[in-house]
């Protein structure tokens, strides 16, 4: 009887233990500059692009890495690698392309205990894009910065950057622009989490902001003993320049490095 106390008590603490890590990750996902190495694959599909109301899949490499620098701080890169294949945006065919888009590198100094959690550094914007299409051709740089708060289930923050282009290509339009990305999520149950969030830029030369509100829900699963988030949703665009998306979905999953 003791040894089957034993094996039950055993049991339920394992299974505890399992949640509460669950639990712990799925908060982490939430937060930007989680000391937390995790590979996202998200795929986005818009539709209603220009004149012909084309279409765009784009599918972005989001590799998040953390290192220590000592006892007190952490250096978080964030990076953004897109795969675009884009088509029908004009009846000619002439605006279809694929291939690699602008890389997108960030680097988040975060101290490793603050309340609210923050980070600030330098982004960069490089030129990798592999037709004229899909890319600026010009080298960016830029300040970046993070501030979020995490309270029970509820994170609420705001992430933003800013983008000058300082080389490259002289005949095409200037990069001089604003990303911002206030974001709030709740957990539903440890492992699920609900997410709202506008990724909005502001063309400074243009004067023209991009809106598209995002609306998604993520799950934590296992693939053996891998952590995986699936996630999925719908981004609706309130304002835009001509030729913008009107709307699209977002489906893709992030692996998970806890121990790493």
């Amino acid at each position: 009887m003791k040894t089957y106390t034993s094996l039950v008590i055993a049991t339920l603490a394992a299974i505890s233990a399992s949640h509460a890590e669950d639990s712990d990750l799925a908060m982490k996902l939430s937060n930007p500059v989680a000391d937390l190495i995790s590979v996202p694959l998200q795929g986005n599909f818009e539709s209603g692009i220009g004149p012909s109301d084309g279409n765009r899949f784009t599918l972005n490499f989001q590799p998040v890495i953390p290192i220590s620098l000592n006892n007190d701080w952490n250096v978080i890169s964030r990076t953004i690698l897109p795969f675009i294949d884009q088509s029908g945006i004009l009846s000619s065919g002439a605006a279809d392309a694929t291939g690699l888009g602008d890389t997108v590198q960030s680097f988040f100094f975060s101290p490793k205990s603050s309340d609210p959690i923050w980070g600030i550094g330098p982004v960069f914007l490089l030129p990798t894009a592999t037709d004229n299409l899909l890319g600026a051709d010009q080298f960016g740089v830029g300040p970046t910065a993070v501030v979020l708060k995490q309270d029970k289930a509820w994170t609420y923050g705001i992430l933003a950057n800013h983008i000058w282009g300082v080389a490259g290509d002289d005949d095409g339009p200037e990069v001089n622009a604003t990303f911002l990305q206030p974001f709030v999520s709740y957990a539903l149950t440890p492992t699920t989490i609900l997410t709202f969030n506008s990724e909005s830029t502001y063309d400074w030369d243009n004067e023209q902001w991009t809106i598209p509100l995002y609306l998604g829900i993520s799950q934590i699963i296992k693939l053996g003993d891998q952590p995986v988030s699936i996630f999925g949703g719908f981004r609706y665009f309130v304002e835009k320049p001509t030729g913008a998306p009107d709307w699209g979905i977002r489906l893709g999953m992030t692996f998970l490095f806890p121990n790493s």
